[in-house]
C-alpha cells in the first residue's frame, strides 16, 4: 500500500487541476478586427478599452499654430473641442477588417473664437506713421512700421475644420497688413528757415529740394522761432494792417503791384506771421520785415505751388 501512495497522490492532483480548469469560466475580451482605424489611429487587434485610450490620447494631442513666427501649442479642449470616443470604438468593435471609422467631434465655436481673440490681442500691432524731427538743422523722419491684424474669422474656421478632421498638421495663422498713414516716402514737403542766415530750405521729406534767400524780421519785430504749420494759402491776397504801432493809420491794400504781400500768402500757425512775396526785392537777404518771411515774388509763387496746408515749417536761429 505504501508503494502505491505516491502514485495515488499524483493522480489526485491531476484530477483536481482538471476540475479547476473546468470551473474557470472568465471569457477572453474580444478584439477589434485587423486593419480597422478610428480617425488616424490603427486600433486593429486592440480591445475596446485599449482602443478608447489610444484614440483619446491621439485626439488630445496639441494643435500647433504658427502665429507671427511664434509657435503656439494649444490643447483641443482649450479650443472647445470634444470627441465621442466611445461611440467610435463601439462602431469599430463590429466593423469588418480594414474599415475606416470616423471620430465624431464637436467644437464650441465661441470658445475657439475667444482663444483666437486672445491671440489677436497679443500679436496685433497698429501701424506706426513716420514722425518728423529736426536733426542738425535738417528734417529727420523715423521709419514707418507696417501694422498687422489677425484674420480672426479665417483662423477660427481653419482650426474648427482641423479639429473635426482629427488632423494635427501645423496651421499658419494669417494676418491682414495695415499701412501707416504717413511714410518716409509719402511725407511731403518740409520747410526749414534759418533766421540768422535769411535762408529758406525746402525739403521733400528728408530730401533737399531747393534753397531760397529770404528776408526775416528786424530785431524789434523778430520772426518767431519754433515749429509751425502752414494753415492758410491765398492767391493775390489783400493786405490788412495788423494791430501794431507800426501799422497805425494804414489802410487795407487790395491785390496788385503795390501789395506788400506780393501775389501769394502762406500763413503760419504763428499768429500774424506768414511766408509771402514782396515788391521790395532789395530787402531780400536782410532782417528787415515785421516778423514775416519775404520772398521774391516769382519764388513765392513757385513755393506756393509746391507746399500744402499742413506743411511743417521749422524756424531756427541760424
Amino acid at each position: 500500500m505504501k508503494r502505491f501512495l505516491p502514485f495515488l497522490l499524483a493522480v489526485l492532483a491531476l484530477a483536481c487541476a482538471r476540475v479547476a480548469a473546468a470551473d474557470d469560466t472568465t471569457p477572453t475580451p474580444p478584439t477589434i478586427a485587423d486593419g480597422v482605424t478610428i480617425a488616424t489611429v490603427d486600433v486593429g487587434g486592440m480591445t475596446a478599452d485599449a482602443a478608447a485610450a489610444a484614440v483619446q490620447e491621439a485626439f488630445d494631442e496639441s494643435l500647433e499654430l504658427s502665429v507671427a513666427r511664434t509657435r503656439v501649442l494649444v490643447a483641443p479642449d482649450v479650443l472647445g473641442a470634444r470627441a465621442d470616443v466611445l461611440k467610435a470604438v463601439g462602431r469599430a468593435t463590429t466593423a469588418a477588417a480594414g474599415a475606416a471609422i470616423g471620430l465624431p467631434v464637436t467644437v464650441e465655436r465661441p470658445v475657439t473664437s475667444r482663444f483666437i481673440a486672445s491671440l489677436a490681442k497679443r500679436f496685433d500691432r497698429a501701424p506706426s506713421s513716420s514722425q518728423l524731427f529736426l536733426r542738425r538743422g535738417r528734417p529727420f523722419l523715423t521709419k514707418e512700421k507696417i501694422g498687422r491684424a489677425l484674420e480672426q474669422k479665417r483662423a477660427v474656421t481653419a482650426i474648427v475644420g482641423e479639429l473635426r478632421s482629427s488632423s494635427r498638421d501645423p496651421l499658419t495663422v494669417a494676418f491682414r497688413h495695415a499701412k501707416p498713414t504717413v511714410s518716409r516716402r509719402s511725407f511731403g514737403p518740409v520747410i526749414v528757415i534759418h533766421r540768422g542766415e535769411n535762408r529758406l530750405f525746402l525739403y521733400e521729406g528728408m530730401r533737399f529740394e531747393r534753397l531760397f534767400v529770404v528776408a526775416t524780421g528786424q530785431s524789434l519785430y523778430p520772426t518767431p522761432l519754433g515749429r509751425f504749420k502752414i494753415v492758410v494759402k491765398w492767391r493775390n491776397p489783400w493786405w490788412y494792417p495788423p494791430a501794431s504801432p507800426w501799422a497805425q493809420g494804414a489802410k487795407p491794400i487790395p491785390p496788385g503791384p503795390g501789395n506788400p504781400l506780393g501775389t501769394r500768402w502762406m500763413g503760419l500757425s504763428a499768429p500774424g506771421v506768414g511766408i509771402h512775396g514782396t515788391p521790395s526785392d532789395g530787402s531780400i537777404g536782410y532782417s528787415v520785415s515785421h516778423g514775416c518771411i519775404r520772398m521774391h515774388i516769382p519764388e513765392a509763387e513757385w513755393l506756393f505751388d509746391h507746399v500744402d496746408i499742413g506743411t511743417t515749417v521749422f524756424i531756427v536761429p541760424s
